[in-house]
């Protein structure tokens, strides 16, 4: 496998492979930039069909991580990275330590805290072997219920630009995953009077958003086809694809997945059908931005970090006024000001 023509590769500062044999772990570091800052980026922890998968998944989410940050206007760069494995059944204080030491080797460059398939309570083992930790309990801690709130905030300023409306009030989203993140989310959502048609791969999921919040059910694959306002994709990425973009119905994609698009091309087939899409990386920027409050001395206060993700809202509505006067779809838009940011910090 040539990593270096990898599309995904994308001039990363640094790949660093993990291997420890006695407590099975098996990771990928990816450093795509450090120009404003230490690389922050969460720790994924999922069963990969092969390597080369955890590879490219890791690149395209490190350098995610560096336009997000960008964007978002923190004093961080961007990395990420994966432990491959089975969440449920290959977690051990030996692993999460030994992945610890690895993060602690890179001295600085590089920050983790939680993502998918990983808790607070995995990071405080990772935190035993290495400072390099944020997201812990007693600081920021979960970022997920921030997470959700910037994507609230975010759907507002799509369904504002797309629809003309200030309120939620009666809007239909169609929410994909329901994990922490996605029923935060839903929590908004009812709260302002959308309603709400959701699905994940875990009944019990389902299940608890429809007790509690009244939502309705659909099958996995039928979520696509909602007749619908708003798609919000909260579960893996890659979901608006060949397949999936065809089924479509609502004028609004905007959730809390990293790397909707499977392609960046599908941000064009989006914007022929008349369909809004709000760039993944600045609509779900809350939880990177919570922790960044960490990173700024002091005390962490969590009003603070609020107020800053409060200003996702404008930074979406300028990416969608300057994608209409341009003729350019949201992701290329998003994409060329956040490299443009980067390259500033790098001159």
């Amino acid at each position: 496998m040539a990593v270096f023509n990898l599309r995904a590769y994308d001039d990363h500062e640094k790949v660093v492979f993990c291997r420890d044999p006695e407590s099975g772990l098996s990771a990928i570091i990816c450093v795509h930039s450090t120009a404003l800052g230490p690389a922050v980026g969460g720790c994924r922890m999922w069963e990969y069909n092969s390597d080369e998968g955890a590879l490219i998944d890791a690149l395209r989410l490190s350098r995610g991580m560096s336009y997000k940050n960008a964007l978002a206007g923190l004093k961080m760069g961007g990395g990420k990275s994966v432990i491959i494995g089975n969440s449920k059944t290959m977690k051990s204080e030996a692993l999460f330590e030994a992945f610890g030491k690895f993060v602690n080797n890179l001295n600085g460059q590089y920050y983790t805290a939680e993502d998918v398939g990983i808790n607070p309570d995995d990071m405080a083992i990772v935190h035993r072997k290495t400072e390099y930790v944020l997201g812990l309990e007693g600081r920021s801690g979960d970022p997920s219920p921030v997470t959700a709130y910037g994507v609230y905030k975010g759907m507002k300023a799509a369904v504002k630009h797309r629809l003309g409306r200030d309120t939620l009030e009666g809007v239909k989203v169609a929410v994909q995953g329901l994990g922490h993140v996605g029923y935060y989310l839903c929590e908004h959502l009812r709260n302002e009077g959308a309603e709400l048609f959701v699905t994940d791969i875990n009944k019990e999921s389902i299940d608890r958003v429809v007790d509690n919040l009244g939502a309705t059910a659909v099958d996995k694959d039928d979520i696509y086809s909602q007749d619908v306002d708003v798609y919000a994709p909260c579960a893996l990425g890659a979901t608006i694809n060949d397949t999936t973009i065809k089924q479509l119905k609502c004028s609004v994609v905007a959730g809390a997945a990293n790397n909707q698009l499977a392609e960046d091309r599908h941000g064009d087939v989006l914007k022929q059908k008349g369909i809004l899409y709000t760039p993944d990386y600045v609509i779900n920027a809350g939880g990177i931005i919570n922790v960044s409050f960490e990173m700024e001395g002091g005390e962490y206060k969590k009003q603070d970090a609020l107020n800053k993700v409060d200003e996702i809202y404008g930074t979406l509505l300028e990416i969608f006024g300057a994608a209409e006067a341009e003729g350019k779809t949201t992701n290329v838009v998003a994409d060329e000001l956040a490299r443009k940011r980067i390259a500033a910090a790098k001159a």
